[in-house]
């Protein structure tokens, strides 16, 4: 037997302030956004945003439904708008935001193990890295290199290949 570790190595920023202003720019976008959120149930408004390679920036948000399993996320949203409208640009950095508007919005959020795998093969389909910006309303801002590092043990395309 051997004991592995993963580890993760991520930028913490006090204030969305102390960013790039590219970064800065992406991460208000991204908080925008949430205003286009549709989450009667929750009231939790997730907005995201991408910096494509090419500089275009596209948006998503969290699309909620009476039938829970219906809703997706505003990271998945995103990633089916760039692969729709931009599919062969890959996407350098993705902001995500969120506003609870039963609660605080002060510090970052992770995306859920979907939108993890969901980002984990966007970064496989093109062989690039996505940063992520996560961050709240205000408060703290994380830097993430790149999503795999947040699912180090995530389902690869490589896993559906025919033995030879």
């Amino acid at each position: 037997m051997k004991y592995l570790n993963h580890n993760i190595n991520f930028e913490e920023y006090n204030s969305a302030d102390e960013l790039s202003t590219p970064d800065h720019d992406l991460l208000v976008t991204a908080r925008l956004a949430t205003a286009d959120a549709y989450a009667p149930y929750s009231n939790f408004k997730v907005g995201a945003a991408a910096l494509l390679q090419n500089g275009t920036v596209l948006t998503g948000t969290n699309q909620e439904n009476a039938s829970y399993p219906v809703g997706i996320c505003a990271e998945r949203v995103l990633l089916s708008a760039v692969a729709s409208q931009h599919k062969n640009i890959p996407v350098s950095t993705i902001a995500i935001s969120y506003h609870n508007q039963d609660g605080v919005s002060s510090h970052p959020i992770s995306p859920c193990g979907m939108c993890r795998q969901s980002l984990v093969e966007f970064e496989s389909r093109f062989n690039e890295p996505i940063r992520l910006i996560l961050g709240g309303m205000e408060g703290k801002v994380i830097i993430v290199p790149n999503a795999t590092s947040l699912l180090p043990l995530a389902f690869q395309k490589s896993e559906l290949e025919k033995s030879r």
